[in-house]
């Protein structure tokens, strides 16, 4: 693996192995030398440390890389403001070690994947004059903890700054606020960086493929049973195969006692799982480079509200869950959130249910101290741990230290097992698009391939120096510009080659692509439902799926937005408001409205009704486009909206529990439209003749 010079070799610097090569590797391998199971930000990290020390190395993950935990955080690399408060108060040294070691790692991660991370500003607002002082000690505690690794100076701001920085902030009692700073990074990104830099120094890796037991053998010296593999099975080709390895790494983060029982029955579960809800809401809600940290809410939890993607991000939440590998966002924490966020938003700005375009549960798989009493005070930090059979076990930590924790782990085993290997050297590794990216790399691409300025600051944001391998897939788009690179949706930057490279990077189902691909599932659920007929076909072509495989694709993508990606609990927002509060003069103005499409006074609409005041108005809409307008508010399905269930729609969205209701706004501004052209004089008409 090094040359002379100590540098590492890259034996696929250009061309990933396909998923198909790499399952050949890992079946026809005698024995390698670690076998990494998880394909989160952990296990991958541990590929790549034990890679790059020159060991022959594997991982499998059961489902996609990244799509547990790791693509499901608040998006941020940070050292933990709080921990170092808790560390301060209760002079708890292991506690400000662990944020000492965080910051440090916070500098490298931003070091080595500047494509895909950067330092963002967070401001703490402050409304109690003793509180200035006190949080301020507390910030500058953690830039001195930081050193030179601090990313910028913390300061603090007057409240009138404060508010033209943040200018939908509360006015009321404002005092001040001190902001500082933290990274962040497209997590789902990242975790693939990591895994997909493993694979071009040569690590064999693959996703889909799950450890169904491990296999053993007994030690020649003791005759106790020792790990010395896995039993694994192709999820996609069903076909099962065995893997050796003088040592296996147990990196499954939430899951991490599923393996553990595997290897005995016995073990007694260390891992205490927590679930975080996120929700996705649109990016006027907070400015483009600046964050919020409400450091006390009403139940004690830290909530971050976030610029990200464009958009904005608020959570989280911290409640003990069972461990599951779909988890659910629940109403009750998007409410929570929303509730929270409402607080710090001058109230002006009306915070809606119906703007939460995304909500996504995470399962933190928090390391359990038994003398704990509930889960916000369990230590973040992490164990490794090696079973009387040499299974190794890292459980805990955070994204953020997800470097440090596989270095750890690959110092435990390779003792443990008595591997030949050298020290770690992922420290200052740069991660897959990482070294040929700059800030001014999209101008090459508007350049070069004629893409839209959006669309290229996405690519070289999202690829790095792999951008151009995307843009030399781009089809061209037969108009005078952009000259190549067809969008998906309209609203977001994301082109149609992305999905056949995608493919390249080990995307396997239509999941893959809208959820860690790309981020559209993550971003707007509706924008992701509508992209997927066009992403399953793209797939389809390129892998050659039959009718019914492209079916099926489909329908797991959509009950993925559905639960796991908090459609169903927006969907369910219009048929929860069965109670129609509304006044007598606001149901007269409705009805008035309803009738304008609903001439023969039917009692409901159909798509021709609406077509024909459309004409009208000169306004054309595509059949297809109008049926999915009218089926989001066709509550029983029966392919027209009823009176009742279009002032159910109008009462939802005044309550703010829809905010963007196609056919609410197509009406109103037909009934507006109608309402200027007023009737036709009979001058005008030519006399009546």
């Amino acid at each position: 693996m090094l040359t002379s010079q100590g540098e590492l070799k890259v034996p696929f610097k250009d061309a990933l192995p396909t998923r198909e090569e790499q399952l050949s590797t890992l079946r026809n391998t005698e024995e390698f030398d670690v076998l990494v199971v998880g394909g989160g930000a952990t296990g991958s990290g541990c590929a790549l440390d034990a890679v790059t020390r020159n060991l022959k190395t594997a991982l499998v993950e059961r489902s996609d890389f990244s799509s547990g935990t790791s693509s499901r955080s608040t998006k941020l690399i940070h050292g933990g403001v709080r921990y170092l408060q808790k560390a301060i108060m209760k002079l708890d040294y292991e506690q400000y070690m662990m944020v000492k070691e965080a910051l440090h790692e916070r500098a490298n991660l931003l070091n080595i994947a500047p494509h895909l991370s950067a330092p963002l500003p967070i401001m703490l607002p402050v409304y109690k004059w003793w509180q200035l002082p006190y949080y301020w000690a507390g910030i500058k505690m953690y830039d001195l903890v930081a050193g030179s690794q601090c990313l910028k100076s913390s300061y603090i701001l007057s409240k009138s700054k404060a508010l033209e920085l943040f200018p939908m902030l509360k006015k009321d009692k404002l005092v001040g606020a001190i902001v500082y700073y933290d990274g962040q990074h497209n997590d789902a990104r990242m975790n693939l960086a990591i895994t997909l830099t493993a694979a071009r120094h040569g690590a064999a890796i693959a996703n889909y493929t799950e450890v169904v037991h491990l296999l053993k053998k007994p030690d020649p010296k003791t005759g106790q049973e020792k790990v010395c593999g896995a039993h694994c099975r192709d999820i996609i080709t069903g076909q099962e195969f065995d893997i050796r390895a003088k040592c296996v790494i147990n990196a499954t983060g939430p899951f991490t006692d599923s393996l553990r029982k595997m290897d005995s029955q016995k073990t007694a579960n260390i891992c205490q799982p927590s679930a975080g809800v996120h929700i996705v809401i649109p990016g006027y809600y907070s400015p483009d480079n600046m964050g919020l940290l409400d450091p006390a809410t009403s139940d004690g939890r830290v909530i971050f509200f976030l610029p990200w993607e464009k958009m904005t991000i608020a959570g989280t939440t911290d409640t003990p869950t069972e461990v599951t590998a779909h988890p659910i966002p629940l109403e009750d924490d998007i409410n929570f959130i929303l509730s929270e966020v409402r607080n710090y938003l001058s109230p002006d700005v009306e915070v809606r249910r119906g703007d939460v375009l995304a909500a996504w549960s995470g399962i933190r798989p928090l390391v359990t101290d038994p003398n704990s009493k509930d889960t916000q005070s369990i230590c973040r930090n992490h164990i490794v741990n090696i079973s009387d059979s040499g299974l190794v076990t890292i459980a805990g930590g955070k994204w953020t230290t997800y470097r440090s924790m596989a270095e750890e782990t690959l110092d435990a085993a390779i003792k443990a097992h008595n591997l030949s290997a050298g020290p770690s050297r992922t420290v200052g590794l740069m991660l897959d698009g990482g070294k040929d990216w700059t800030p001014t790399l999209y101008i090459r691409l508007v350049q070069d391939y004629g893409l839209e300025n959006e669309v290229a600051q996405h690519l070289a944001a999202t690829y790095g120096g792999r951008s151009f391998e995307v843009a030399k897939m781009a089809q061209v788009t037969g108009k005078r510009w952009p000259i190549v690179g067809k969008r998906l949706v309209s609203e977001f930057p994301y082109i149609e080659s992305e999905v056949q490279y995608a493919i390249k990077e080990y995307a396997c189902t239509a999941i893959d692509v809208i959820a860690r691909r790309t981020r559209l599932g993550f971003l707007n659920v509706q924008a992701a439902d509508e992209a997927l007929p066009r992403i399953v076909e793209i797939m389809g072509k390129e892998l050659q799926w039959t009718e019914q495989k492209k079916n099926e694709e489909l329908e797991a993508a959509k009950k993925f937005l559905h639960l796991e990606m908090g459609y169903k609990a927006r969907s369910e927002q219009l048929s929860k408001a069965t109670e129609i509060s509304l006044t007598a003069q606001e149901i007269a103005r409705y009805k008035k409205r309803f009738y304008k499409f609903d001439k023969e006074s039917k009692g409901f609409i159909t798509t021709v009704d609406v077509q024909q005041v459309l004409e009208k108005l000169s306004i054309h809409i595509d059949e297809n486009a109008l049926h999915e307008i009218l089926n989001e508010v066709d509550l029983n399905k029966n392919g027209q909206v009823e009176l009742d269930e279009f002032l159910q729609l109008m009462c939802a969205v005044q309550r703010g529990q829809i905010s963007d209701s196609r056919l609410a706004i197509l009406m109103k501004t037909a009934e507006e439209g109608l309402d200027l052209r007023g009737p036709v004089s009979v001058d005008r008409s030519g006399g009546g003749v």
